[in-house]
């Protein structure tokens, strides 16, 4: 998620900012860490291929990438990196309100789109006719739960998935949680009090890995509570690692650090010890990622792969698993031999990361646009 573009947090378009606050709170020309936002990207692709693998090989210790659920939590680190980042010089002058407004802009139409897709799905699936079954009222009540991030879990059938529309929506309520958090409390707390907190995040990820028996867990009604720990720790171990300076220069390019992301989502799955292996990646490994992702020096050749990879990555993240849902009915009723799957699921995800460049490029940045020059004529029209 909550999946944030890097270089419009960073930037976040200085017109609105103008109209908002002071010439002073204007940020300066910032570094841009496009390796940041390539890494994201990687994360978002190997999202969408461990939900067609969890499909097909629902056992996780039998799927090559079996671990790619710690995505979310590597979001939520990079996410507390980034508003870090973004927002700590500023947000007192800036105000809670713009700040709100601003990521509002930011991340909602993708949720708003992302439940328009999954109610299309849901009523087109040529496999499976649920809205026969559920009909008009449980229809809208689960779209309006998907678009305004209310949870409800509503198909056992499915998972019991808190946004049956669009599933990863769950990470971005957590991502509004924390950024509540951020905006109330936590852009002014001393590294006096961040490190102890932050501490103390680690252990209630310990213990609710130990609890649960891994990290699978903040999507769905008997595991939501999981997903408070996740983004409890995770979110302030990016805001530690940016205020603490923790920026590792290296020379291992924007390949070397996919190859170390990756090596995360790779690593065998065992039941036994996931509760321990689990959070020690989640600790230790994703904030020195971030560290190392914010130093390392990118050859200008692969800067356009970064900046693509960032584009995607927000989009193909909250569009991607309505689609799987037909996906999974295709399986249920079509009984594909795993010939055919090994050819279906890379051509769907690459239609799929073709789709979600479309989205970002024709409908979620002029819709955005749009809500900023709304936002700015509206902050001159009331000084006026």
């Amino acid at each position: 998620m909550a999946i944030n573009t890097m270089a419009k947090e960073a930037a976040v378009d200085n017109s609105t900012v103008k109209s908002a606050a002071p010439a002073n709170v204007l940020l300066t020309t910032r570094t841009h860490y496009m390796a940041l936002d390539g890494l994201r990207g990687i994360a978002a692709v190997a999202v969408v291929i461990f939900h067609f693998m969890e499909f097909i090989i629902p056992d996780y210790a039998d799927s090559f990438i079996g671990h790619a659920y710690l995505a979310v939590d590597f979001f939520f680190c990079l996410s507390g990196f980034v508003v870090a980042y973004a927002y700590d010089n500023r947000i007192k002058k800036l105000g809670k309100a713009a700040f709100f407004k601003m990521r509002l802009i930011r991340l909602q139409p993708m949720v708003v789109i992302g439940a328009f897709i999954g109610l299309l799905t849901f009523l087109l699936d040529p496999f499976h006719h649920f809205y026969a079954q559920y009909g008009c009222k449980d229809t809208a009540v689960m779209f309006l739960s998907a678009a305004f991030m209310i949870p409800h879990p509503a198909m056992p059938e499915r998972y019991n998935n808190l946004f049956y529309f669009n599933p990863p929506t769950w990470s971005l309520f957590w991502e509004y949680i924390a950024n509540i958090c951020y905006a109330v409390i936590l852009f002014k707390i001393h590294k006096k009090i961040l490190i102890p907190l932050t501490i103390l995040a680690a252990c209630i990820l310990v213990y609710t890995a130990h609890q649960f028996g891994n990290l699978s867990i903040g999507w769905g009604a008997e595991n939501w509570i999981g997903g408070a720990a996740r983004l409890f720790y995770s979110f302030l171990a990016g805001i530690l690692v940016y205020r603490s300076k923790w920026l590792i220069q290296n020379k291992l390019g924007f390949l070397g650090m996919g190859a170390l992301l990756a090596i995360a989502f790779l690593i065998p799955y065992v039941d036994r010890i996931n509760w321990i292996t689990e959070p020690i990646i989640v600790i230790f490994y994703f904030p020195l990622l971030v560290a190392l992702g914010a130093g390392v020096r990118i050859n200008k050749s692969v800067q356009p792969a970064c900046k693509f990879l960032g584009d995607i990555s927000y989009p193909l993240y909250m569009v991607h698993y309505p689609f799987l849902w037909v996906f999974l009915s295709y399986l249920e009723t079509q009984k594909p031999s795993m010939g055919q799957l090994y050819v279906q699921i890379p051509v769907i995800t690459c239609l799929l990361i073709g789709f979600a460049y479309i989205m970002a490029k024709f409908i979620d940045e002029p819709v955005r646009k749009y809500l900023k020059g709304r936002w700015q004529k509206g902050i001159k029209a009331t000084r006026s």
